[in-house]
């Protein structure tokens, strides 16, 4: 079962990845899409808490490294909303 949020976020961050022109920042979003990548397909889908430290990273790099791609990191940040607000839990 694929979780098409979370592909899309993934995708979004690879892009950003490519996009930004910061070296750090584009390591760490490229690290960050591969973990929702590995959720997306996962057998077993990831909790709030997993979803939620994702979404502080992609908030600390809008507003530091990665500020030139922040509508990317936003939109990704949507897509984890949306699947966040099926998930059951918190």
């Amino acid at each position: 079962m694929t979780r098409d949020e979370l592909a899309s976020a993934s995708e979004l961050l690879e892009s950003a990845a490519e996009d930004t022109d910061s070296d750090e920042a584009s390591e760490r979003l490229a690290e960050l899409a591969d973990q929702l990548d590995t959720l997306a397909t996962a057998e077993r889908g990831p909790d709030h808490g997993r979803l939620a430290r994702i979404q502080s990273a992609l908030n600390d790099l809008s507003s530091g490294d990665a500020e030139d791609v922040t509508g990317a990191i936003g939109d990704a940040d949507d897509q984890i909303n949306e699947y966040r607000s099926d998930l059951e839990g918190v």
